[in-house]
């Protein structure tokens, strides 16, 4: 089947050093993520962004790069063409309270920064002025955190790793457990009639790599950690960040394995 849509997460994959576009990972100007939307544009293939980024954050590069939809907050938050649906599940919002005020009222977050102390920090100054996802940094066994989690009674709640941000630096989402990028995947491409064998998805992080088993392909950045587990149909690319972005792409468009040119 022809290629309908190629979902993409931001931050450690689509962009570069600094969040840029137009910049690998070690800083180098490179042309070849943007080579890849115009491929995407002249295909007739949608590009989703798929982020663990607050709302405004995801809707401004969607609108630089002509994006209809793009979710945010880990899933929490979906936009199809300037229409927005909350998918939190027992913490959608209510009684004025937004799901991230519904999971601070739980103690939640407190409990993971007390039981992890040393280890996690609020990710500054990202953790402000959001409405679903409280972020962390630092490094710790997410299972053993859910864990925890679920013998507190909180099992509406999990922990995701969205990926590394520096050496042996990780960030982490304090999510519903509803909410998943995976979740908002499914939820567009029912939206929009999409067939799995006519989508890919492209990403670095533990918690993109859910989005595998609803997509025909993933690609896996290869600047994703190399011990994240692997299925039939996910690929490691030869290049990092937006170079290995413009890989997948060009690759899927062409059916063969072709790298960075």
């Amino acid at each position: 089947m022809p290629l309908r849509c190629a979902y993409t997460d931001l931050d450690g994959t689509l962009l570069g050093r600094g969040a840029s576009l137009f910049h690998d990972g070690d800083g180098e100007f490179t042309l070849l993520p943007s080579r890849a939307l115009e491929a995407c544009h002249r295909a007739g293939v949608e590009v989703m962004l798929i982020s663990g980024r607050r709302r405004g954050q995801v809707a401004e590069p969607a609108r630089l790069i002509g994006a209809g939809a793009f979710c945010f907050e880990i899933g929490g938050g979906l936009v199809i063409d300037g229409e927005q649906t909350w998918l939190c599940g027992d913490y959608q919002p209510r009684d004025g309270r937004t799901p991230w005020q519904l999971i601070d009222d739980s103690g939640a977050p407190r409990r993971l920064l007390d039981a992890y102390a040393g280890r996690i920090e609020p990710h500054s100054p990202w953790h402000e002025g959001r409405d679903v996802t409280h972020i962390f940094r630092g490094r710790l066994d997410v299972e053993e955190a859910n864990a925890l989690l679920e013998r507190d009674g909180m099992s509406g709640l999990r922990l995701v790793d969205n990926g590394t941000i520096g050496p042996d630096l990780h960030c982490y989402h304090l999510t519903p457990a509803a909410a998943s990028k995976v979740a908002a995947v499914t939820a567009h491409m029912r939206a929009r009639g999409y067939a799995p064998d006519e989508c890919i998805a492209v990403g670095d992080s533990r918690e993109d790599l859910g989005v595998a088993p609803v997509v025909g392909r993933f690609f896996l950045v290869a600047n994703a950690e190399p011990n994240l587990p692997t299925a039939a149909n996910v690929i490691r690319t030869e290049a990092a960040h937006g170079d290995g972005f413009y890989e997948a792409i060009v690759q899927s468009l062409v059916g063969t394995s072709v790298g960075p040119v």
